[in-house]
């Protein structure tokens, strides 16, 4: 659907805005607001405040571009007389001290929350003159993240700090009070709609992940043959397994199960590339982008060299969730010479068992169990080790019959992994074209205050602009 425009326009004299219909301001935001509150940092505890209790506000409150009250922590009882800033309907809450994607992040308050109170690194800002859904709206376009970005550069790259004085000096278009509230409804609904189809292709793309770990957890325990005679397995997790297989430790199916390198050897000559468990995916694929070289000692780059088909683990990690990232060594990452942390473990299967089909075990949730069982947990971080590893219990199908299943899971895990990339792509596109019909609207590029009012606005203006659901 094509938007009307404004039927006159002025040069609103800032280069990355152009022009603003003719009877628009572009006004410094301090001219809209009233006050900023700060909060306080007080002592809480890591879950919810309940009923008569008090909380303060997670910095994650905003993370999602909306306002949610459920992320909050409940403050210790001897902190009470030192909380500020409770949280209040007709507000922004905006992050002012956060990673660089998320400095600036900012949500509305739509209900009064008595028993809510700001931390301080969140600002509560009062409006006059501004509706604070029109300023909500703004906070998602191109322009004030640019302001941000702006305001922020020179500061830490991992952690930057907004400062209220910068804040106030930001730019924002004003249209009347009543044009900002029209613009805001319609962008309320619009939006809605397209985060709905955003909703429904992200239910999808959790049943084709869970459709693909559930194919991939019956071929390698149950095999392809429907009618072929089953046994115990004698591990309760495995259950029945055909009754030719084998039930095995993966250590006896292992030729090397070995850590490797801490690197930058000071006697070392050779700048080898080092793979770390940053450059795991945790659906057990290769990220280069960032890898690092460092110095080795001829004897550390020959024992810790990839070949083809070996098998790298994570083993140690600050979250649970990466801990067994199992990545595969194909021809092309072994050509590049690579050599593996300290951090992970290199396993290289003996000729017997395929090693593409122990990469589709070790990636499946069946091996994931058996890490959260095995692993244990010290100073805050889960652990593997390749003894824990190796007592892991695999069913083991003859060597034929491990290529007819891994050759499966390769074509049945391409055709879900292929529709998965359309949902993704179709959640790019509509977030894409919601942020353009957001900046659209509030930079005056499209005249939608004849499509604001409720019982006479069109029934589907996001849906006819937007593809339809991918897989549908």
């Amino acid at each position: 659907m094509s938007f009307p425009r404004y039927p006159e326009y002025k040069d609103s004299g800032v280069a990355w805005l152009g022009t603003v219909p003719l009877h628009w301001d572009l006004v410094p935001l301090k001219q809209v607001i009233s006050r900023i509150e700060s909060g306080t940092s007080v002592n809480a505890i890591d879950t919810p405040a309940g009923d008569g209790e008090l909380g303060v506000l997670k910095t994650s409150c905003v993370y999602h571009g909306h306002f949610d009250a459920d992320e909050n922590k409940a403050v210790i009882p001897d902190e009470y007389d030192r909380v500020a800033c409770p949280v209040t309907a007709g507000t922004l809450v905006v992050s002012r001290m956060n990673t660089p994607d998320l400095v600036g992040a900012a949500g509305v308050v739509h209900v009064s929350h008595e028993n809510l109170f700001l931390p301080d690194r969140l600002w509560q800002v009062h409006f006059d003159g501004a509706d604070p859904n029109f300023v909500h709206h703004w906070t998602h376009t191109p322009a004030y993240r640019a302001q941000v970005e702006m305001a922020c550069a020179g500061t830490s790259s991992s952690m930057q700090n907004l400062g209220q004085d910068q804040f106030r000096c930001f730019v924002i278009p004003r249209p009347s009070f009543s044009e900002q509230t029209a613009i805001a409804t319609f962008l309320d609904r619009e939006t809605a709609k397209i985060d709905a189809l955003v909703a429904e292709q992200e239910k999808l793309i959790a049943l084709l992940q869970e459709k693909r770990q559930a194919v991939i957890s019956h071929a390698v325990t149950k095999g392809l043959d429907p009618n072929v005679p089953m046994k115990d397995s004698g591990v309760e997790w495995l259950g029945e397994v055909p009754i030719h297989w084998e039930v095995s430790p993966f250590k006896w199916l292992l030729d090397r199960n070995d850590g490797g390198v801490w690197g930058d050897d000071p006697d070392g000559t050779d700048d080898t590339l080092v793979l770390r468990s940053t450059e795991q995916t945790v659906d057990g694929q290769w990220r280069l982008e960032n890898a690092a070289t460092r110095k080795l000692s001829a004897t550390e780059r020959a024992a810790a060299l990839l070949e083809s088909g070996d098998l790298v683990v994570t083993k140690s990690s600050g979250s649970s969730l990466h801990i067994g990232k199992t990545t595969l060594v194909t021809d092309e990452i072994a050509q590049l010479g690579c050599c593996y942390s300290n951090f992970m473990q290199r396993l290289r299967m003996k000729p017997s068992f395929s090693p593409l089909l122990a990469w589709y075990i070790l990636n499946n949730d069946i091996a994931r169990l058996q890490f959260d069982l095995l692993s244990n947990s010290t100073t805050g971080l889960a652990n593997l080790n390749g003894t824990m590893i190796g007592q892991m219990m695999l069913a083991i199908p003859p060597g034929e019959e491990q290529t007819a299943i891994a050759t499966f899971l390769d074509r049945e895990t391409a055709k879900l992994d292929t529709l998965m990339t359309e949902a993704r792509s179709a959640i790019t596109l509509l977030q894409e074209r919601r942020t353009a019909l957001i900046s659209a609207a509030v930079t005056g590029q499209i005249d939608v205050r004849g499509l604001a009012g409720g019982a006479n606005a069109p029934d589907s203006i996001a849906a006819s602009a937007y593809p339809a659901s991918a897989g549908a």
